[in-house]
């Protein structure tokens, strides 16, 4: 549950902003404008409040090459300004402006006369990464045609690799020409391959590659270099590699970028896997995977190849990338896990200076390596699916382990998806996995037989988050004694309150009842919660309302409910808050999920099914709301510890007759036996005829069309 608490001594806590603007033909994709980052200078306020000292920050060449220097003047002025150490990069992931590329034979002498540029501008900075990541760069756009120049042979990349340890070199030439104590902080992938028995020589070929980069600006490429004769196979000239020997550029940090895909594993067994994984290297064909899916011992982990890479330079280290796209408790045990392994050879004598909480803003589109329209985001430090970045749970991590303080949280305890059995692509028996134990800190959900409980059971299960799903027969959240007797026994670090009464119409003639479970009930709950101090969730309505806006409610709109259910809804969110006013309270809307068979989707694709009609209010607007998203966003927010009034739905309004037309469209279901009828005739409890929400808050959720997608992907209907 806890990490152990560092020394001012031991290793520090850098941050770092994704900042790729990769070119993919003669398109450019700029992470800068994507995540907003390009306007919003308050930012750097916030990377202060982490009490990170250093700062991976990007001056970068295609943003600057048509002279404009405002934007730099303004970064770095308040970056100087609030004593954060800029280490500048100057091409990340890039290949300049359209006037040069790659492999451009000017390429390096017009990179360098940027670089002198720069440090002429700001000479006070003394930490520069002139281009990230060079050998993966030129994986990318020289080996894969992922981005530009797009090439696919090994004479492209050994000449993109070149060009970026030559532009380096003088580049830090240029720079220290205005800074002669300018440090080359040299970022590069930690990565390494494993393989079947049959292709070991590839994997072996690939590991003494993935040195290349830092072994040029080493000096250490010379003829009896294992890999001397290939690069002169594939177009170096012995003249441009000597230089590299008589001119060496070491870095005075070596950064390494570490993720879980950093490890790769190549397997020939082509029967295991589908056909779109399949490639090869012209002897063999074979799958290349990542290690953690595909190796069954898993990955080495950053405490090994850190090792590795200290015992053959013997330079200072620093882990310049950690990220992880991931849900939240899982980011948060990766970041843990790699600042403990630096922290674990520190300890043994490893020059190690400091840990980089990346993507600071998060990430766009690297799911598809930035190649393409993708927006996918992930969030990372910070989420940007809010009025304001907001804090996450890692801000918190990154702000106590600067204060050199100790950091605690119950999903510490469980292990990350990457140490379980369900990590590997082809399942193998008997593992060497961490289980996650029945013993480890566990989440309450209440709500056994319900929607919505059993969806917090499934991704719970899903997510390594230990949980106890009860009933009412295990425990009556309307009375204190079961409710105490409940949580005394099991301890829980968190519950969720998924149960209450759901039946709106029949509310009307069932009030004491209906309020009773979804009112009393939860203000014990919530004052149980409080006196112990366990985190809660409880839900609410989008009935709280009483349809006279036009535009979707927000979190601070007044609550004017018209029938029994929503009273007892706003009358609950009213108590919780009272009783315990850090609880999470959720409103939500219009359930529809994979998982139950009474929703109003699946009821309707049945009945359409049946040659029947389907009959849906025309009149009445709602914000359909996807069980399996809803369920991962209440607990990321639960795990950053957010509290108060949440609205949590998939963005996106229309009536009941539509939501039913546009999911029989995507499922490719006719029509025509869709029919609207008025509302108001149609229920016993009056509904707002507009109850869309919106939240002042945030969006973690996804855009609705994207929600039914994947529904009728899921096809369980």
């Amino acid at each position: 549950m806890s990490m152990e608490t560092p020394t001012s001594s031991t290793v520090e806590l850098w941050a770092g902003v994704e900042c790729t603007v990769n070119r993919v033909g003669e398109r450019y994709f700029d992470q800068l404008e994507r995540s907003g980052h390009d306007w919003r200078v308050d930012d750097l306020d916030r990377l202060a409040e982490l009490g990170v000292r250093s700062v991976r920050y990007p001056i970068l060449w295609e943003r600057t090459a048509a002279g404009d220097w405002s934007w730099a003047d303004e970064r770095l002025g308040q970056l100087h300004f609030l004593h954060l150490r800029p280490i500048v990069g100057l091409l990340h992931h890039g290949s300049g402006p359209p006037t040069t590329s790659l492999t451009d034979p000017d390429f390096t002498h017009k990179f360098s006369a940027f670089a002198g540029s720069v440090a002429a501008r700001y000479p006070w900075v003394d930490a520069y990464t002139p281009i990230n990541e060079p050998l993966t760069t030129a994986r990318f756009s020289g080996l894969y045609g992922h981005w530009y120049p797009h090439g696919r042979d090994g004479r492209t990349f050994v000449r993109i690799l070149l060009n970026q340890c030559r532009g380096t070199a003088l580049a830090m030439a240029a720079i220290r020409a205005h800074n002669p104590s300018a440090q080359l902080v040299q970022t590069e992938d930690l990565g390494k391959v494993y393989s079947t028995e049959v292709l070991s020589y590839q994997a072996d070929f690939e590991n003494l590659r993935r040195w290349l980069s830092i072994d040029l600006l080493c000096g250490r490429v010379d003829s009896r270099h294992p890999l001397w004769k290939y690069l002169l196979q594939e177009g170096a000239s012995e003249a441009e590699l000597e230089e590299f020997c008589l001119r060496p550029c070491p870095p005075d940090i070596l950064g390494f970028n570490y993720y879980l895909t950093s490890e790769r594993f190549l397997d020939d067994r082509l029967d295991l896997y589908p056909a779109a994984l399949k490639g090869g290297n012209g002897r063999h064909a074979y799958v290349d995977i990542e290690a953690v899916r595909g190796r069954e011992a898993g990955i080495a982990g950053a405490e090994v190849l850190l090792r590795e890479a200290w015992e053959r330079y013997g330079l200072p280290l620093a882990l310049t990338e950690v990220h992880l796209g991931c849900t939240r408790e899982e980011q948060l045990r990766w970041f843990v896990e790699v600042y403990e392994a630096a922290l674990a050879i520190r300890r043994s004598g490893v020059d190690i200076r400091a840990v980089t909480a990346w993507a600071v803003f998060g990430t766009f589109g690297w799911r598809t390596l930035v190649s393409g329209d993708d927006d996918h985001y992930e969030p990372g430090v910070f989420d940007l699916r809010a009025p304001q970045p907001r804090p996450t749970i890692l801000a918190r991590l990154i702000r106590t382990l600067s204060a050199n303080a100790p950091f605690e949280h119950p999903v510490l305890a469980a292990p990350g998806w990457w140490h379980r059995p369900e990590r590997l692509y082809i399942p193998i028996e008997q593992v060497s996995s961490k289980p996650v134990s029945s013993s480890y800190p566990v989440i309450l959900i209440v709500g056994a037989t319900g929607t919505l409980g059993q969806a917090f059971a499934r991704i719970c299960e899903e997510r390594g988050l230990v949980y106890c799903l009860v009933g009412r027969s295990q425990m009556d959240i309307a009375e204190p004694t079961s409710v105490h007797r409940t949580l005394n026994q099991l301890k829980p670090w968190a519950v969720i309150n998924a149960a209450g009464y759901v039946r709106v119409d029949e509310a009307e003639q069932e009030s004491e009842r209906c309020f009773r479970e979804n009112t009393t009930g939860p203000a014990v709950l919530a004052a149980a919660c409080a006196e112990r101090g366990i985190a809660l969730i409880a839900f609410s309505s989008d009935l709280v309302f009483d349809g006279k806006k036009s535009s979707p409610y927000l979190e601070t709109d007044l609550v004017r409910p018209l029938n029994i259910y929503g009273k007892s809804k706003a009358a609950a969110e009213t108590l919780v808050l009272e009783a315990f006013p850090d609880a999470l309270v959720v409103r939500t809307s219009a359930f529809f999920g994979p998982w139950d068979t009474c929703n109003f989707l699946t009821l309707c694709f049945k009945t359409l099914a049946a040659d029947q009609v389907v009959f849906a209010s025309g009149d009445v607007f709602i914000s359909p709301t996807y069980v399996p998203d809803l369920v991962h966003a209440c607990l990321d927010l639960l795990i950053d510890g957010e509290r108060g009034i949440w609205h949590l739905a998939n963005q996106g309004s229309l009536s009941w007759a539509a939501f039913a037309r546009q999911a029989a469209q995507l499922a490719n279901i006719s029509m025509g036996r869709i029919e609207e009828y008025a509302s108001d005739y149609a229920h016993s409890a009056l509904r707002p005829h507009y109850s869309v929400l919106g939240s002042e808050r945030g969006l973690p959720l996804p855009p609705l069309e994207q929600a039914l997608s994947h529904y009728v992907r899921v096809g369980l209907y």
